[in-house]
């Protein structure tokens, strides 16, 4: 069953052992972060810091930071039971007979429940502020030292296509400027930027609505790199199995989920530019400060009581490193839809999700790799990707210390290596240009006689399995399995 919001997950956790209430006073700035920090580096709990400094709204951190908690937010015993329902969908076929329409009921009836349901009233109203508001009302946290200030790292941001109309929702950190403006740090290859894009050559302001603290489903939807076309509240509606709850917000002309704990609305001014940053990223390192649009705050409405989702990023591993596994586990469905030949993808933490991608395939004919790594370039946010690795379909991409065994093995690097120029993503600091650089794939495949390799392959060392056996029968007992 979907979470109802924030709270029953909440609930949820402390009912499974994963969530710790810290009753001490503590501090947004820094010390928040210094302790979740030491607390994602172990796969620690989710914190709830009941009494932050200078405050009285609850804040809600590391929630989604392990693999228990990410299942359990999806509501799924495994991620691969979410991949499993999406391949049903995707494998969908029109049915020819009665009986095969009747088959079909059940995945019709799911779908239907993917469509976002608007309603009048909503718990994020519970409060309303049209004046007298302020954007430091909120434990926003200075997350490092040399952050350019504080910010809200875990808004769900909504906009609208200027011609379309259709709705997006994406995740983007906020710097706080003072109580009624903030920063929208759009990078250039998001769907919030193209709309703001839009509209700023028109010369008008775009509407935005920031939603703080739903249903984990929904938060989780925000991430999930969707198409351009395709509504984020649907796929939350997927993976909740029943309809998002959306309500119209009150002074921008956008829908917000009914069950947020926060939610600010407001404009931005097309060409109003400000210095954001800088900000302790997910690579490690601190993104540097930038030119980036200026929200105009309208109004602020709350629950009663709310809570204050959050989260930090900066040396893996930490609550991101999860959110980007699911990512890469229940999309791999729509990869291989694409790409067939593909077996497995991994991102390690260590990649930071757009340094690095492995990717094993059943190779087909000489340069299959090299394909591989086009089409990779060729899809959505994957165009980022600086390094991609393709190995043979028996190789478990999961286990890096067998990749990088089975690649130095197979690679003559002049042979091996190919560079490519194009995008690339904004945090990468060693680009020769702000999102333009160099890319790298490797075919760690073993190669072919038709790829030039005419010389006797090598048989890999395998112990003979009655072998294997005698020893797992005869040696248990010393404790050699």
């Amino acid at each position: 069953m979907a979470h109802a919001d924030l709270r029953a997950f909440i609930k949820v956790l402390e009912e499974a052992g994963e969530l710790r209430r810290i009753r001490t006073e503590v501090d947004p700035i820094l010390e928040i972060t210094e302790i979740t920090d030491r607390v994602s580096k172990k796969v620690g709990p989710a914190l709830l810091f009941e009494n932050p400094k200078g405050h009285h709204m609850p804040v809600l951190i590391n929630a989604f930071g392990s693999p228990r908690r990410m299942n359990l937010a999806l509501g799924v015993n495994q991620l691969d039971d979410v991949a499993d329902r999406i391949g049903a969908i995707l494998d969908f076929k029109s049915p020819s007979g009665f009986v095969e329409k009747l088959k079909m009921l059940p995945t019709l009836a799911e779908l239907a429940k993917m469509f976002p349901k608007i309603v009048r009233h909503g718990p994020c109203k519970e409060v309303i502020l049209r004046e007298n508001f302020s954007l430091n009302q909120f434990p926003t946290l200075q997350c490092w030292p040399l952050d350019g200030g504080r910010f809200i790292t875990m808004p769900l941001v909504f906009t609208k296509d200027p011609i379309s109309g259709k709705r997006n929702c994406g995740m983007y950190r906020i710097q706080i400027y003072d109580d009624h403006t903030a920063a929208m740090h759009w990078q250039i290859h998001h769907h919030g930027a193209a709309h703001y894009q839009k509209r700023a050559e028109r010369g008008e302001r775009i509407e935005v609505a920031l939603a703080i603290g739903a249903d984990p489903e929904t938060v989780f939807s925000a991430v999930i790199p969707a198409p351009d076309d395709v509504d984020e509240m649907m796929l939350a509606g997927f993976l909740r199995r029943q309809p998002v709850e959306m309500v119209r917000c009150e002074s921008v002309d956008l829908e917000v989920p009914a069950n947020a704990e926060i939610v600010v609305e407001g404009y931005v001014n097309a060409g109003e530019l400000r210095r954001e940053g800088p900000f302790g990223d997910h690579t490690g390192f601190y993104s540097l400060a930038d030119e980036y649009p200026v929200l105009h705050v309208t109004c602020i409405t709350h629950r009663k009581n709310p809570i204050y989702q959050t989260t930090i990023v900066g040396k893996p591993p930490m609550e991101d490193c999860y959110m980007g596994k699911a990512i890469e586990r229940i999309t791999l469905p729509i990869l291989r839809k694409q790409l067939p030949e593909i077996v497995d993808v991994n991102m390690p933490f260590e990649g930071v999700f757009h340094n690095l991608i492995i990717i094993s395939i059943k190779k087909r004919y000489p340069g299959h790799a090299r394909k591989i790594m086009s089409a990779i370039w060729g899809l959505g946010q994957a165009m980022l990707a600086k390094c991609i690795v393709v190995v043979d379909h028996d190789v478990d991409v999961q286990n890096v210390a067998t990749v990088t065994w089975k690649v130095l093995n197979n690679i003559d690097p002049e042979r091996d290596l190919q560079f490519v120029m194009g995008p690339v993503d904004v945090l990468d600091h060693s680009a020769r240009l702000p999102t333009y650089g160099s890319k790298m794939g490797i075919d760690g495949t073993r190669k072919w006689p038709e790829e030039g390799f005419t010389r006797p392959w090598p048989d890999e060392i395998a112990m003979r399995q009655e072998v294997i056996d005698l020893v797992s029968r005869k040696w248990s007992s010393y404790g050699i399995d």
